[in-house]
């Protein structure tokens, strides 16, 4: 496997702060709306964010 370089570290970086940021957004939303359709919806893009940080951490180990 070839070695990941200083810009794509920090590319991979700047990726896993924003998809940190959407989670915790996701999370809040969905703990603080009474609409069960809500609810579910943000739960769901908080999920798939989460997958998104795991793939891109799984590139640094």
């Amino acid at each position: 496997m070839s070695q990941i370089t200083t810009k794509e570290l920090g590319a991979i970086g700047d990726s896993l702060n924003l998809e940190q940021n959407l989670i915790a957004k996701y999370r809040f939303y969905a703990c603080t709306t009474e609409d069960s359709t809500l609810k579910d919806k943000y739960e769901q893009f908080a999920e798939a964010h989460q997958r998104h940080y795991d793939e891109l951490f799984s590139h640094l180990k």
